[in-house]
């Protein structure tokens, strides 16, 4: 006999993006984890303990830009051509492209939901900028240079968002976020993210939508800003200090928050929570391009230019005899000067990958500062991706697997730095974000699920919505 099944019912999905968010944080209690807030989160432990829960491994590397988009895309950011906020343009030394919204040619979800006649609410998400019609509106993420620009999508969007606030600006991002003065950043950041959910509150209520997307980047800028205070693994926390709460204050904020707007959601609406990456206590800074320069494989014409930290942009490389040079960060890029690709290579086609894997041994056999093994972890581009496109690191390193960040600056007076040449960072990123997947009407039971990846994201919410998945998506529907 024949079987009638009827099509799932496409229903609506909102997703709630914490930037930074790490695992043990939501999903653990504090007599479960020193770093666990679940049993005060109310409203986001509804969400795990009906829901559908797990670690959800990051993009490599595991930082905002390309995590982000290739969450949305499911593509890798071999395929998006992007490795970070700044990019080699060419294989010049100096020509970089900043990864703004014009750097992205693969769809992005709610694109492919405009093609559908699917309407999208899309508020502060990376590389949103400069703006892209869609069908639904959008304000753009931190990335915007300001928001005297368009910000918006539609323009006059914008004019709503002044009226909401009562001229207030609508911020972005917080300004200088690695600042000693910590009354200043927690009062941006909690003035910032009020704000944004106003903005959210008014748009779930007042628009059309079927897809719904926002990041508060506010939990990052008080992860970097903060984390010390909090950590009491990191080597620079004081027990009993006087901000060792401003971190679960702010989560117990944001769970308020978001308990508003799960009380605003009809019968026939998903909600996903994802972070793009985690957190963990960064111990300090290696000196990249001064070790490069140590073991001879980065020359310099002259003598630093001034005494104190010098950027790697400020120092004349005799590139004739450079071998390799670095880009510093939360991760490292080590780009190696190669004969007929770079304007004066050094380095022969034919030996290029055994200097590669000569660099590669000699990074992971790196110490710390106390001459213990640091444990740095060192990728090739091609190794990871299914393709790799535009211009990739030679080199992609996870110093002391993230305990460490990359500083590219010359002029320390040792390899190992405990203050950022950047300002004050207490916290690196960590490779696992976040997932919860909470459907009406169906109680999971808070089901932990292993081995999801951030570019399963992409096809679970199309397939949430009843919409299919493009095969060239490199991500899977998570199973419910």
């Amino acid at each position: 006999m024949l079987k009638l099944f009827r099509r799932k019912k496409p229903r609506r999905v909102l997703v709630i993006g914490l930037d930074c968010a790490p695992p043990p944080v939501l999903f653990k209690t504090g007599k479960e984890h020193p770093l666990g807030l679940k049993d005060q989160l109310p409203n986001l432990s509804h969400l795990v303990d009906e829901g559908i829960y797990g670690p959800l491994s990051s993009s490599i590397p595991c930082i905002t830009v390309p995590a982000w988009t290739s969450m949305f895309t499911g593509k890798d950011p071999g395929v998006l051509g992007f490795y970070g906020f700044r990019n080699r343009a060419d294989y010049s030394y100096d020509r970089m492209f900043i990864a703004t919204a014009n750097a992205i040619h693969e769809k992005r979800v709610w694109e492919i939901l405009s093609e559908a006649e699917k309407t999208s609410v899309v508020v502060g998400v990376p590389q949103t900028y400069p703006i892209k019609p869609l069908k639904g509106y959008l304000i753009s993420s931190f990335l915007t240079p300001s928001t005297d620009r368009q910000y918006t999508f539609p323009h006059e969007l914008r004019y709503e968002i002044d009226r909401l606030l009562d001229g207030r600006p609508y911020d972005v991002d917080v300004p200088h976020f690695r600042t000693e003065d910590k009354d200043h950043l927690l009062k941006q950041i909690w003035e910032m993210t009020e704000k944004r959910f106003a903005v959210i509150k008014y748009l779930l209520r007042e628009k059309e939508w079927d897809f719904f997307i926002f990041v508060e980047i506010g939990l990052d800028r008080i992860h970097h800003g903060m984390w010390k205070f909090w950590d009491p693994d990191h080597p620079k926390h004081e027990p009993g200090n006087r901000y060792q709460n401003a971190i679960p204050d702010y989560y117990r904020f944001l769970d308020r928050e978001i308990g508003e707007i799960l009380g605003m959601l009809d019968d026939d609406t998903a909600v996903m929570v994802v972070s793009d990456h985690g957190a963990k206590a960064m111990e300090g800074g290696f000196a990249i391009n001064e070790w490069l320069r140590k073991e001879g494989l980065l020359v310099l014409k002259d003598d630093l230019p001034y005494e104190g930290l010098v950027p790697f942009e400020k120092v004349e490389v005799d590139w004739e005899k450079t071998t390799a040079w670095a880009a510093g960060g939360y991760y490292a890029r080590i780009f190696l000067n190669v004969e007929g690709r770079e304007p004066m290579g050094k380095i022969p086609a034919r030996d290029y990958e055994k200097m590669r894997d000569q660099i590669k041994e000699m990074i992971e056999a790196l110490p710390d500062h106390e001459g213990k093994p640091m444990g740095s972890v060192v990728f090739k581009p091609e190794e990871l991706y299914r393709e790799v496109r535009n211009v990739p690191p030679d080199l992609m390193v996870y110093l002391g697997n993230l305990r460490w960040r990359s500083v590219g600056s010359f002029g320390l007076p040792d390899l190992y730095t405990f203050e950022n040449d950047t300002g004050p960072d207490d916290a690196n990123h960590d490779q696992d974000g976040i997932f919860i997947l909470w459907e009406p009407r169906r109680d999971h039971g808070g089901r932990y699920v292993e081995g999801l990846q951030l570019m399963d994201v992409a096809s679970t919410v199309l397939d949430l919505m009843g919409q299919p998945v493009p095969p060239d998506m490199q991500g899977k529907v998570i199973p419910r």
